[in-house]
């Protein structure tokens, strides 16, 4: 148990869930530290893994703390009897992270808990597509995302940009959800600031 993740509203229960008593999460070789007043997160091709193994249900997030935010804020989306696995990614994703989510999600429920701006929407995208194994580039030109996968290239306004418009004009289902803060840009964020 952690008096600041308690102070913040986080339960016994979900602290326990997690089996938290520091706030730093290993990322295989580095780790991800969390405090009052800051949060550093790792940049890795390893991973930070929690919950059940295997899973009905995998969470992917940035950073350890996202995902306990989000189930702080979010418990009552899932049934008390729900079979969790929670991995993060740290600050950028990897292929090798994403190789072995493709190996390790066959046949489970897929949740994105990314950011709510354009580097959150474009993670989801970014993600997403290497999970379902589709070759994508990313380039900025002239205020515009361009976007190439399938041998398909097509510009998307940053603001409009999101999963589910980059699936409908790429022509790809991937089946996975993405859970966004409605007032925030993060569950962290929200999980801090309602807090204060």
């Amino acid at each position: 148990m952690h008096p600041f993740l308690t102070e913040l509203g986080v339960s016994k229960e979900l602290q326990a869930y997690f089996d938290i008593d520091e706030l730093r999460f290993d990322y295989g070789d580095e780790q991800e530290f969390f405090g009052s007043g800051f949060h550093i997160v790792p940049t890795t091709g390893d991973l930070w893994l929690a919950g059940n193994y295997p899973a009905t249900e995998l969470i992917i997030t940035s950073s350890a703390m996202e995902a306990i935010a989000y189930m702080a804020l979010n418990a009552w989306r899932h049934p008390a009897n729900a079979v969790l696995s929670f991995i993060a990614i740290g600050n950028l994703s990897h292929s090798r992270q994403l190789n072995w989510i493709r190996a390790y999600c066959q046949k489970r429920k897929i949740t994105l808990v990314f950011g709510n701006d354009l580097l959150g929407r474009l993670a989801d995208i970014v993600v997403a597509a290497g999970i379902r194994n589709k070759a994508l580039r990313l380039h900025w030109h002239n205020g515009k995302v361009k976007l190439y996968v399938n041998n398909t290239t097509f510009e998307a306004d940053p603001e409009k940009l999101s999963l589910n418009s980059f699936e409908k004009t790429a022509g790809i289902r991937t089946t996975i959800r993405t859970r966004k803060p409605a007032h925030y840009n993060t569950f962290l964020e929200q999980l801090i600031h309602d807090k204060k």
